[in-house]
């Protein structure tokens, strides 16, 4: 029956304290707490105690932990709700900060895709390159050439967009935008590498919007106010001031921004509204422009030299002369070029020579312009900017004098040049996504607004493209800051109904857009720093008391009261300083398009990577995308970073690779069901297939260990140092496991299995073992040690090797079943075709951090085990620890063999192995067994029957019963089915009436329900736990009278000491005399030795032998590693 009381107060107990302990910190990673409506979610918790109330449910009384009911599941799904606080939170938090405490409910958000997308990609998007580069990049690209541009780069976001709305529609997308969707496609290494590096760039987006501002307010709008005054200077001079007023009034303008972001980003978003009004009147302007040129073509005259254009400043008329009152008078632009303003002046050779044309600026729509504007004039730094078109006398070993007075190209121009300038005008395609957090129905809108957004702006990219040749002259185009034109902005020149409508309007939109960067950023950068992947953003401090976790206080992840990120924008505001020293638009420009480019690369790399390993989580509502879709944009976003600069890709993406490395090494591990998990598994899937195809190549065998360890009452491991020879011997870099063995029942030992589970993977992380650790529990020790030797692994991906260290004190310990499971261990893997490694001595074998400067690995080859020994030594000489250390190999050669062949064969098969080893040959000769031999083997076996006989304990005669009743059970019956008896009696009922009383001696076997040695019957599985089943064995197999097991005679003790030592363990006991012999005077002072280890005898009676012989072999060595091979092949000649 249920205990249902008890059962609801102890969970409404466990939820309320789950319910206070996230209240308190979220969870243990420190990670921003995400509601779930599913199963463990703790904001149902509190309601379960009703949902099981009626009588229907409780069946299911005993689910209530972790399986809610499905009309709570639903309700909770209806109320979902992870929104980030988004700019209308952050109002009210400011308005209310006296009412701090008193929490107000969010209100739904409400934008639509209108404004809630739409809008904001249009006023992300069109930014300071319209305005101040479009004239320019068509001017020196020409149309052909920058539509090209326009198109690839236009292309490119359009596929960037289909795949953020694939991902975007994938569920729910909090805070963080683009970061978050990479963070939770492609892991927290790609997440937060491209997170950093998107931060990077829409910083110095910042930076660009800045010093665009600060451009049309020094060259456009008051030119007076320059600190350093540009009159009078020519050349790098002239720049050089020109870049010192940008460097101090960008500074200016950063720190009034910032302020303006500190103070709160209401005002940033009560201003949105009017930049973006500022946008849409501008290009309107324009456009309105265009029209009115095919009727009445503005008038911007352009005065020009020969084919040479003149900066129009300090002239009124473009002339020489002019006539007045029937004299000839010379003009201001005669005085620019000549020495008087007489005719008989001296004036400049090119000037004399070259007659003075004015021409239309803006011819318009209709003049027929664009044939000559369609193809691309690159020039060199310092060149003049001619038309092409117009003839021109010049003298080539004439120097250029005067200049000052001609429009000059200020930077070397060419192709790859323009993309990098022209791509930030398509950025700001993620400001839908950034804002989900206030849409009504993000999964409709993200990807509507988004693509409608980028067929708009490229529609106007590209008409705008097509006009601007069409509509104005090709030096106009080239003139960069419209010194031609009377110093205008050459696209305020095209506009309707005066250029100050585009001045101004650019001005307010490039702060508009320079206000949303700095806010942005910080934001971007406080979702990265809350996930808590990269160490540098994170300082740990423990909370108190130790059933909580550490808690990680986010330096970049708070700030004042009401979220805003203060140390963030501070971040921002100096990154974005180093852009503004740069203080050159068209170097700022390639430096944030690197980083907009990587972003959106691995933006369809995740949408590539999620559809084509179809994981069932993948259901994106948006249903227009396809895996080729995101490979196109992936590939073109590389392009394009490689056609904007190669070096500055080249730097992006160490970067990025850096920030990843330094993430997957010092970062927190996060679980976040990315692509990049899944693509693991199916790699290794694929993988694993492959290797059931076959057994490797001996050229591709490498030692996979099996590593098998023993822990203490307390679970920690009692070998340690196992590891560390486990990692030394790891340059092969195979598979690990590290595995132990329980006793016990699986129900009643989970727990410590876990605690041992936990202290595996704690000693491998300290040793540097990377691999897998594996606990099985069984109702005895070599049951289990047999599962792990049987089921590691998985398909061809299974260990070759078993390494187990040497049973201690065997000989002394009351329990020898330690070392009756070793050499059952031994037996399993000859069976199972299995490399044996066992360490003796394993705590002298010296630890990872240890160095031997000099000495010997010394292998003693007796027979041939595969090339074990000879690859062993190899693999060890690869760690540091060994690496000093030279190895020696020793064969035993027999009376019939040539000790001097088998040297050289040795040596040469030493040097086809490409093993660097000294050889030596030792002789064995055949000698007569001695008197200590003989005696030394009669001790062992007399110690062995005796051991039988007498000094058997309690514990080791019920294994001993046990075995024998396992093994003889079924013939005993055969033959003799009334003699075996089995009784079951529970201790607390009386024995049954007719039964005899059995004597003391006899032997009972008493086992612990909970840790049987045998299977149960089902009546025996009934019993509760903690009762014990006796079972007695009553009589032997021929009605004799069981003769207690203990009980000794004066008979039997006598048999002992008469007894003759067997021929065989006395030929085996001179071998391994003989052998430690040897073995002792030509390694005694080695720092290892290596050498065969024998089978285990195929009778049990000779176990303990077998052990001893294995002692008397290696009897005075520190360092012994046993080996046994696996019966193939592991190294080899051949390459």
């Amino acid at each position: 029956m249920f205990r249902a009381a008890g059962t609801l107060r102890g969970c409404r107990c466990i939820s309320e304290f789950a319910a206070a302990a996230q209240g308190e910190g979220g969870d243990g990673d420190s990670n921003p707490k995400e509601s779930s409506p599913f199963i463990n979610s703790s904001d149902a918790a509190a309601e379960k105690s009703q949902q099981y109330d009626g009588k229907n449910m409780a069946l299911f009384e005993e689910e209530m932990d972790t399986s809610p009911m499905v009309s709570s599941l639903l309700s909770s799904l209806a109320n979902y709700s992870n929104l980030p606080q988004g700019s209308k939170e952050h109002e009210e938090a400011e308005n209310n900060e006296a009412e701090s405490a008193r929490k107000k409910p969010v209100k739904a958000p409400q934008l639509g895709t209108l404004m809630g997308v739409y809008m904001p990609c249009i006023q992300n998007i069109f930014g300071v390159i319209l305005f101040l580069r479009m004239t320019w990049l068509v001017g020196i690209g020409g149309v052909i050439g920058t539509f090209i541009i326009v198109f690839m780069c236009c292309s490119t976001t359009m596929l960037t967009a289909i795949s953020m709305s694939a991902i975007a529609t994938n569920g729910v997308v909090p805070a963080g935008g683009s970061y978050y969707m990479i963070s939770r496609s492609l892991g927290p290494e790609f997440g937060g590498a491209v997170g950093i590096c998107f931060y990077l760039g829409t910083t110095y987006a910042g930076a660009m919007y800045i010093l665009g501002a600060i451009e049309l307010l020094l060259i456009y709008i008051v030119p007076k106010a320059a600190i350093f005054p540009l009159e009078g200077l020519e050349g790098p001079e002239a720049e050089a001031a020109l870049l010192n007023n940008m460097r101090v009034y960008g500074t200016i303008l950063l720190t009034s921004m910032s302020t303006v972001v500190f103070v709160g980003v209401k005002y940033v978003n009560k201003l949105a509204l009017v930049f973006l009004a500022c946008v849409i009147l501008s290009i309107l302007a324009v456009y309105a422009g265009v029209i009115k040129t095919a009727v009445e073509p503005p008038v911007f005259p352009v005065c020009v030299l020969g084919n040479r254009t003149l900066v129009w400043k300090n002239f009124d008329v473009c002339a020489k002369t002019i006539e007045t009152a029937n004299a000839t008078v010379t003009t201001q632009l005669w005085r620019m070029f000549c020495d008087s303003p007489f005719l008989n002046a001296t004036c400049d050779k090119y000037f004399m020579s070259n007659n003075v044309t004015q021409i239309q600026g803006i011819p318009g729509i209709t003049s027929g312009i664009l044939a000559d504007n369609l193809f691309g004039n690159y020039y060199e730094k310092g060149d003049l900017i001619a038309r092409g078109s117009m003839e021109s006398v010049e003298d080539h070993d004439d120097p250029l004098t005067s200049a000052n007075r001609y429009v000059l190209a200020d930077i070397t121009s060419f192709f790859t040049l323009l993309v990098g300038i022209y791509f930030p005008s398509v950025t700001g395609i993620m400001a839908g996504s950034n804002r989900s957090g206030d849409l009504r129905d993000a999964q409709k809108s993200i990807p509507i607004g988004t693509i409608a957004a980028i067929t708009t702006t490229s529609l106007v990219y590209m008409s705008s493209v097509i006009l601007f040749g069409a509509c104005i002259e090709g030096v106009v185009l080239r003139d960069k800051f419209g010194e031609g034109v009377h110093g205008n902005l050459v696209i305020g020149t095209l506009a309707w109904p005066s250029p100050w409508v585009i001045v101004i309007g650019s001005f307010f939109s490039t702060c508009g857009a320079g206000l949303q960067s700095l806010t942005g950023a910080p934001r971007l950068l406080q979702a990265i720093a809350k996930d808590g992947i990269v160490p540098a953003l994170r300082v740990s401090n423990s909370t108190c008391g130790d059933t909580l976790s550490v808690l990680v206080l986010q330096i970049f992840g708070h700030g004042k009261a009401n979220g805003e990120p203060t140390w963030s924008l501070l971040l921002t505001a100096c990154i974005c300083e180093t852009g503004i020293l740069i203080a050159s638009l068209d170097s700022v420009a390639p430096i944030l398009s690197m980083f907009f480019l990587m972003c959106y690369m691995f933006v369809n790399l995740a949408c590539a990577v999620q559809t084509l390993l179809r994981t069932p989580n993948w259901r994106p509502r948006f249903k227009f995308y396809h895996w080729t879709l995101s490979f196109l944009g992936m590939s073109l976003c590389l392009t394009l970073m490689f056609l904007c600069s190669w070096y500055y890709a080249i730097v992006a993406m160490v970067i990025a690779g850096s920030i990843y490395k330094y993430i997957e090494f010092a970062g927190a591990e996060k679980e976040w069901g990315d692509g990049i998990r899944g693509l693991s598994l199916s790699a290794a899937r694929y993988a694993l297939m492959r290797l059931e195809e076959g057994p490797p190549h001996t050229k591709n065998w490498r030692p996979q260990l099996l590593v098998l360890v023993s822990t203490d009452a307390e679970q920690n491991v009692e070998q340690p140092r196992l590891l560390s020879l486990t990692n030394q011997l790891k340059a092969g870099k195979g598979l690990t496991i590290v595995g132990t063995a329980l006793e016990g029942t699986y129900l009643a030992n989970h727990e410590q299995a876990q605690r041992a589970e936990q202290a595996l993977r704690k000693l491998m992380e300290t040793e540097k073992v990377k691999g897998f650790c594996q606990v099985t529990v069984s109702s005895n020790l070599r049951d289990a040690t047999s599962h792990l030797l049987q089921a590691s692994g998985l398909g061809g991906l299974k260990h070759n090797a078993v390494l187990v260290s040497w049973p201690r004190n065997w000989k002394q310990g009351d329990d020898h079943q330690t070392w009756r499971n070793f050499i059952e261990l031994v037996r399993e893997t000859t069976t199972a075709r299995l490399a044996l490694l066992v360490p003796k001595n394993i705590s002298a074998y010296p630890s990872n951090g240890e160095r031997f400067t000099e000495g010997h690995i010394d292998v003693w080859w007796i027979v041939h085990d595969g090339g074990m020994l000879m690859l062993l030594p190899f693999l060890l000489r690869q760690h540091k620890v060994w690496r000093k250390c030279k190895m020696r190999i020793f064969t035993v050669a027999q009376m019939d063999d040539n000790s001097i062949q088998m040297k050289k064969d040795l040596t040469t098969f030493l040097y086809h192995l490409r093993i660097d080893a000294m050889v030596e040959v030792v002789e064995m000769h055949d000698s007569d067994i001695s008197a200590y031999t003989y005696e030394k083997t009669l001790v062992m076996e007399q110690r062995s029957q005796m051991l039988k006989q007498i000094n058997l304990t309690k514990n080791e005669r019920e294994r001993e019963i046990q075995s024998i009743t396992d093994s003889s059970r079924g013939s005993i019956r055969r033959k003799n089915p009334a003699a075996v008896t089995t009784q079951l009696s529970v201790t607390e009922d009386p024995p049954a009436a007719g039964k005899e009383e059995k004597p003391e001696e006899e032997v009972q076997l008493i086992h612990d329900n909970t840790t049987p040695a045998t299977p149960l019957t089902p009546g025996e599985e009934a019993q509760s736990p903690g009762e014990q089943i006796q079972r007695t064995w009553t009589e032997k197999c021929d009605g004799e009278p069981a003769k207690p097991l203990g009980a000794v005679t004066p008979e039997d003790i006598k048999d002992i000491f008469n007894m003759k030592p067997n021929q065989s363990n006395v030929r085996r006991m001179h071998t391994a005399l003989r052998l430690n012999e040897v073995i002792l005077k030509k390694s005694s002072e080695a720092k290892l030795v290596l050498l065969n280890m024998p089978g285990a005898p195929r009778n049990r009676t000779g176990d303990e032998n077998y052990m001893e012989f294995l002692e008397v072999l290696t009897e005075g060595l520190n360092r012994v590693l046993l080996v046994r091979g696996g019966g193939r092949e592991v190294i080899t000649i051949y390459s």
